[in-house]
């Protein structure tokens, strides 16, 4: 995988923000990258996370690496800002108080275990991204959930509640457990 550069993520978050802008303020364009660099060009999975006040105000991604990171973060930005189910469509209003966050995720890794303690001595606090599922149900949580969800326990029941299952199923054995890293950066604040 290539590296991402200061310069990547400065232009990264610039056409998030931008792309977000184009959407509510008449006359405003989106700004891509003026040079589209190997790490920009590369299929990666990745997250854009809005954030107002300190608290979450959106956040949505793509964990596959389908897309060119260029092209996944100006859709995730538009996903994160008008398409999560959790909160009212972003307004222009809100511009000046939301901070933007780009995660890029590293290819998920099914992690063997033997049993829940097991699972427990494995899963690596603030460093995993932990994908969870199971049948039709499948959640993960970015690695920096482990900031506001510490207890590795506490983590994966509120994975298993957010991937519509009882708390209790990443006890299951039929359950799939995968992780992933990511590289995150964000808008100064």
């Amino acid at each position: 995988m290539a590296t991402i550069t200061d310069e990547d993520q400065a232009a990264l978050l610039k056409l998030a923000r931008s792309t977000i802008e184009a959407e509510l303020v008449k006359g405003m364009k989106v700004i891509r990258p003026s040079k589209i660099t190997s790490a920009l060009k590369e299929n990666r999975g990745c997250f854009v996370t809005l954030h107002k006040d300190g608290a979450l105000r959106g956040c949505i991604g793509t964990i596959e690496a389908i897309k060119p990171l260029v092209d996944s973060v100006q859709e995730n930005a538009l996903n994160a800002a008008f398409r999560d189910p959790r909160f009212p469509s972003l307004e222009e209003k809100e511009l000046k108080d939301i901070n933007i966050e780009v995660s890029v995720l590293s290819v998920p890794q099914k992690l063997l275990f033997e049993d829940e303690d097991d699972l427990k001595r494995k899963l690596k606090k603030g460093v995993h991204g932990v994908i969870l599922s199971s049948g039709r149900h499948k959640a993960t949580f970015l690695p920096q959930v482990w900031e506001q969800l510490p207890d590795v326990e506490k983590f994966l029941e509120h994975l298993c509640i957010k991937a519509g299952m009882d708390k209790d199923c990443w006890k299951n054995r039929t359950t799939r457990i995968q992780t992933y890293e990511t590289e995150y950066f964000s808008e100064p604040s």
